[in-house]
């Protein structure tokens, strides 16, 4: 036994509450279990109970030793005045509370606390694996809907701390996010130091030339430091130190990492992409905020780096012919991990729900991601319909099954009360 499971039995009422009487022997009724508190002070507030022929209103403690009461120190904090019962696996000492105490451990199921020793001693992709195809689909429906808001959310979170910092200016946010997921997990925080050095105000002035615009941000990047032999990276370089005089720019002192990488995820590929997408578009993410139609979006995403890179990988060798288009696995990407996020957030923080619920239709409307969680679970027969499915099983894999957070999971819940 430990305090999350028994917390668990008894804000659910996971025990028989028949017939039940305080180690004093006094009949004992649970009217309301209380609401779990995850503040300082007792564990559960707002209980009601009734012993013999009086109700009483108030908060109720769990311990799984009776002792734990002295050890903790109760008898000398404020907080626990209001205590009207204290619910304990294992009553070990008599304490002469002024309220009474209730022993659980002969009310609890023995197949419960066995099924939830499985779950904890489970070292396979998921805890609940043998059993989940147990679950109803209705249940699977409503949580994952809740993992998916559950996941934005969290990203929201990072999000509002993004537009803290440039006093709440959503394009200029979007531009450093937008960046962060073209340099992909391997250029991710150099690619967004990028965006962040160079601000949208001087990259409007310039999108206008794409050269321009690709020498901010190989320069910035330090891409641009070696003796070139062809003469578009020697004009970049020349265009980039009269820009960076100009406008006191700083390169960025992270690395920019090809290795391990396949070459269309180069990230002078990816930053001559980025270039291409900032000089087609204009406000890009108001006239996201505005679209209702995810094809809209996903042509305003579908950007061809310009011609000097259909024979070119980086700046110093040439290649065979291959035109560098986003792909739909990048721009499927990009909505995911960066609109669908951005615009939920703007929704969340301006308290305006069709963007919130514009994004999570657009979740529903993108293909599924195709990964080694998502694999995972479809071979588990859980379905991985769309991205909605796949973002809410991603969610579900990170912060509860790696975490072995069954009791907080609907899924680990409906096996745990069917066991």
């Amino acid at each position: 036994m430990n305090e999350k499971l028994f917390q668990y039995i008894w804000q659910f009422r996971h025990f028989n509450f028949n017939q039940l009487a305080t180690v004093d022997n006094e009949p004992l009724q649970i009217i309301h279990p209380g609401i779990l508190n995850t503040n300082q002070g007792p564990d559960f507030l707002n209980a009601k109970i009734k012993i013999g022929n009086t109700i009483w209103a108030g908060s109720i403690e769990l311990h799984l030793l009776s002792s734990d009461w002295k050890t903790h120190k109760h008898n000398d904090d404020k907080n626990y005045n209001n205590v009207i019962l204290h619910v304990v696996w294992q009553d070990d000492i008599d304490l002469k509370l002024a309220f009474p105490t209730l022993e659980l451990q002969s009310k609890v199921s023995k197949l419960l606390l066995t099924k939830y020793n499985e779950l904890m001693n489970a070292n396979s992709f998921i805890a609940c694996q043998n059993n989940i195809h147990k679950v109803e689909p209705i249940i699977w429906n409503s949580w994952k809907d809740r993992l998916l808001a559950e996941r934005l959310q969290d990203k929201a979170k990072r999000i509002f701390e993004y537009i803290q910092v440039n006093n709440t200016h959503w394009e200029e946010a979007f531009w450093w996010l937008l960046a962060r997921n073209f340099g992909i997990k391997v250029n991710s925080d150099a690619f967004e130091k990028i965006a962040r050095s160079i601000s949208i105000n001087i990259l409007a002035k310039h999108k206008n030339q794409i050269h321009q615009t690709e020498a901010l941000l190989f320069g910035q990047a330090g891409l641009l430091e070696n003796n070139f032999t062809e003469a578009y990276p020697k004009m970049l370089q020349n265009e980039y130190l009269f820009y960076k005089n100009k406008y006191q720019l700083t390169p960025i002192q992270l690395p920019i990492h090809f290795l391990r990488m396949r070459p269309s995820n180069f990230p002078t590929i990816r930053l001559a992409q980025l270039a291409m997408l900032i000089h087609n578009s204009n406000h890009l993410f108001g006239q996201i905020r505005e679209s209702n139609s995810l094809k809209e979006i996903k042509s305003l995403l579908n950007v061809t780096a310009n011609d000097y890179w259909h024979y070119h990988y980086t700046l110093s060798e040439t290649s065979a012919f291959k035109e560098k288009n986003l792909g739909m696995q990048m721009i499927n990407n990009i909505l995911i991990n960066t609109i669908v996020p951005v615009l939920f957030a703007y929704g969340q923080y301006h308290k305006e729900q069709q963007y919130k619920d514009k994004a999570l239709l657009w979740m529903e409307e993108i293909a599924a991601e195709k990964n080694e969680i998502t694999k995972g679970f479809t071979t588990l027969n859980i379905e991985n319909n769309n991205a909605l499915d796949s973002q809410a099983l991603i969610q579900l894999k990170n912060m509860y099954c790696n975490q072995k957070r069954c009791l907080n999971c609907a899924v680990g819940n409906k096996l745990m009360v069917n066991c």
